[in-house]
């Protein structure tokens, strides 16, 4: 009997961990994917002024859907650290685009590395900082989607 019951708990626990385990995988591939079709655009771009307006509409969408999911979700402060630092990461790729905050400006003929470079760093960033709960998933998702 008390195998049975530790059986039971063991399957519910799992049930109620798994879709927050998938919706921080969703989460991540969802900015992934944002990315990865930013770097192509990037790539299939000729001009480097057009490069620069395509890494700046996605650096910019990434930031304004992670304050928005800050300002809409009910986050732990865990949570919002976790945002915060990914909005600082993305900011910096900003930064660094474009030669600011102490930042050398990308040449333009280094434009496509620097894209690659950023998706790099970006996925790595995503796979530290993004561990949130199913509501807040989808509001990442949404507001992604909807930018």
């Amino acid at each position: 009997m008390k195998s049975l019951k530790l059986l039971m708990l063991f399957a519910i626990l799992l049930f109620v961990t798994q879709p927050v385990a998938f919706s921080q995988s969703n989460v991540t591939e969802t900015f992934k994917e944002h990315f990865s079709e930013t770097v192509q655009q990037v790539k299939a771009a000729n001009v480097a002024d057009d490069k620069r307006e395509i890494l700046n509409t996605s650096f910019d969408k990434m930031i304004r859907a992670t304050e928005r999911i800050e300002s809409l979700g009910n986050l732990s402060s865990q949570d919002l650290e976790k945002m915060a630092s990914l909005r600082s990461d993305i900011s910096e790729k900003l930064d660094e685009l474009y030669g600011l905050n102490g930042f050398d400006e990308i040449l333009d003929e280094d434009l496509d590395d620097f894209s690659n470079y950023s998706q790099q760093a970006m996925e790595q960033a995503l796979d530290r900082t993004i561990s949130i709960g199913l509501g807040t998933a989808i509001l990442v998702v949404l507001i992604l989607l909807l930018l």
